[in-house]
């Protein structure tokens, strides 16, 4: 299966500086978004840090590895880029006082024939659209998402809770992290919504159902829904990462061939 790629990253409304990264190795089929946070710059050290190592090294890997690759070597290649890439941030952190205190949320999809391997921590979030229903595949780790799943809120209640922001896992905060992988059949048609919440925060699941639900080119998708995070507030950093998944390639057999040659 073949994958188109668009991503772009907006300062918003609000702040003066991004603090959100993309990274995409469109050879490897590997996409990484990230959501920076700590004092004045930190947040985009770590935040490029975290982006530019996992492709970097999850690209490497996958170029590298005997094929065809399992989804348990994957995993497993995974957890150890995401580890080093916390080792690094939380080792920059402590050697470097302006960063005291820096880290960052992530999301990456590793993307194998029709198999999506996808790694999150915190509240950067991926969507899937098939079939014209939009579908959030991740969950937040985040007070507000534990306190929807214990019944402490309504839904109601924590679209108005001022505590939307605090996340309970990070890249980069502690000498260990805990990722959250899981693994997803791909169909031909899929599209891939990665963001940061300055996206999320701004549009619901319906009005981003809308913008995506359209026969427009991925730029343009983009565009639309960085342009309407920004016409709601743009109170923060919005990040958009699109993949596509065209039809999927099959192997014909050499009786097969020969009946469409004749």
């Amino acid at each position: 299966m073949k994958y188109e790629f668009f991503a772009r990253t907006d300062c918003g409304r609000v702040r003066s500086n991004n603090e959100d990264a993309i990274s995409v190795d469109a050879e490897a089929n590997v996409a990484v978004l990230a959501d920076g946070m700590g004092g004045y710059s930190a947040g985009e050290v770590a935040a490029d840090m975290a982006t530019t190592f996992i492709r970097t090294e999850m690209g490497r890997w996958m170029a590298q590895a005997a094929t065809p690759l399992s989804s348990h070597d994957i995993r497993r290649a995974l957890e150890i880029c995401i580890d080093n890439a916390n080792q690094a941030i939380y080792g920059a952190a402590l050697s470097n006082p302006e960063y005291a205190g820096m880290g960052t949320t992530l999301v990456v999809g590793v993307l194998n024939g029709e198999r999506l391997l996808l790694g999150h921590v915190g509240d950067s979030r991926c969507y899937r659209l098939r079939a014209g229903v939009l579908k959030q595949i991740t969950r937040d780790h985040s007070w507000l998402q534990e306190q929807l799943d214990a019944g402490l809120l309504t839904p109601q209640q924590a679209a108005v809770s001022s505590s939307r922001n605090l996340v309970t896992r990070a890249l980069g905060v502690e000498p260990t992290v805990l990722v959250e992988i899981n693994e997803f059949k791909m169909e031909s048609n899929d599209l891939l919504l990665m963001c940061s919440d300055g996206l999320s925060e701004m549009l619901d699941q319906d009005e981003i159902a809308a913008l995506v639900s359209t026969d427009e080119t991925l730029e343009e998708k983009t565009t639309r829904l960085i342009a309407a995070a920004n016409a709601n507030g743009g109170r923060d950093n919005i990040s958009v990462l699109l993949v596509q998944a065209g039809q999927a390639q099959r192997k014909s057999g050499f009786i097969s061939r020969w009946l469409r040659a004749a």
